[in-house]
């Protein structure tokens, strides 16, 4: 299995804090995660690209590691 990295290539793993470096609108609601919003506690998925998180008022949040770095 592949590590699952950063947008600096920070190796991330399950509890890691990180922060989006890129305004995110999020499908199905009028939410938009801000840059440099700091989600904490993340969760990896079987795909190196993905993150599951909760932030904000979205729970169950997947997102991609491109557009985040290690916190």
């Amino acid at each position: 299995m592949t590590d699952t990295k950063d947008s600096n290539g920070n190796i991330l793993a399950d509890g890691d804090s990180v922060m989006v470096i890129k305004d995110l609108k999020v499908k199905g609601t009028s939410v938009t995660v801000k840059r440099g919003t700091v989600v904490k506690n993340i969760r990896l998925t079987g795909d190196p690209a993905l993150i599951e998180c909760n932030a904000e008022k979205v729970k169950g949040l997947v997102l991609r590691t491109e557009f985040l770095k290690k916190a």
